[in-house]
């Protein structure tokens, strides 16, 4: 089980769901700087999509390894992709190819002497900031639910590593009660390759307050801040030993397995953290 190779033959999958609702509007602290919650997804989401596209870049261009899906949820109960022309999932190397707007980025830099100066760089902008409405969080579920049944189904992806779903949040759904978000997400996690099943991983970003932080939580940290921290933690997929000794950098050498792909109150750093472990963990040939 999570034991496939990423190969052109045996790609994996990996869909975003972003919270777009109004709370987004609120700002958050990254690296120093004030933004809102909206703009540091979205910054964030679009250096995930550019190191996708650079771990897939070889001498021959860049290989299909990933299919991927980036969503927004807001409005209106509306979902809909952000990825350019509204394409609803897209190849690594499509997304490479595409002509997208540039931005300029704001990066921490470590310098000779060993201290930290930003700087800023271009860099692609396929996803721009979202925060309009509420937050309907059971039909994007049901949606991915509905776009991996079908990627799952194909004989081409029997054998690959089971696709990724990252659900980025910063509240509670607006569409659904508790066991209707439950149901949903076993769902969405009930979905299989022969390799194993559709992994969910949940991500509250931090509103601003000085509540207790989980990240990546094992069984050991069951004494969460409130409700919705384990209703996330129910809705959420146990992590296959394969990304263990990632979390185990993450969280420090004492953490114990098994952990939970999930956070609540997580900052910029720990969803930035948390994307990567998720995305970067698997081995690719």
């Amino acid at each position: 089980m999570y034991t496939q190779s990423i190969t052109r033959s045996h790609r994996t999958a990996f869909v975003l769901l972003i919270d777009g609702s109004g709370s987004m509007a609120e700002e958050i602290d990254v690296h120093g700087r004030r933004m809102t919650k909206a703009e540091a997804v979205a910054s964030i989401t679009n250096g995930l999509l550019f190191e996708l596209i650079e771990r897939a870049r070889r001498n021959d261009g860049v290989r299909d390894y990933y299919d991927i899906a980036v969503w927004s949820y807001s409005g209106n109960d509306e979902v809909y992709s952000l990825l350019p022309d509204g394409v609803e999932m897209i190849s690594v190397a499509k997304l490479a190819a595409l002509q997208v707007p540039m931005r300029r980025e704001v990066i921490e830099c470590r310098m000779p002497d060993g201290s930290t100066a930003l700087r800023e760089i271009p860099a692609p902008a396929w996803v721009a900031p979202e925060a309009a409405g509420q937050t309907p969080m059971y039909q994007a579920l049901d949606q991915a639910a509905e776009l991996l049944d079908a990627w799952c189904r194909r004989p081409e992806h029997a054998e690959s590593f089971p696709p990724t779903v990252f659900n980025i949040t910063d509240g509670e759904a607006t569409d659904c009660d508790d066991e209707e978000l439950r149901s949903v997400a076993e769902r969405l996690r009930g979905l299989r390759t022969c390799d194993g099943n559709v992994l969910l991983v949940n991500i509250h970003i931090a509103p601003g307050d000085s509540q207790r932080a989980v990240f990546f939580p094992s069984e050991e940290e069951a004494g969460y801040p409130n409700r919705y921290a384990r209703l996330l933690y129910d809705c959420s997929s146990p992590m296959p030993e394969v990304f263990n000794e990632a979390i185990r950098d993450a969280k420090g050498p004492g953490a114990l397995p098994p952990f939970r792909g999930m956070s609540y109150n997580a900052s910029a750093e720990q969803l930035i953290a948390m994307l990567n472990i998720g995305s970067i963990s698997v081995k690719i040939e």
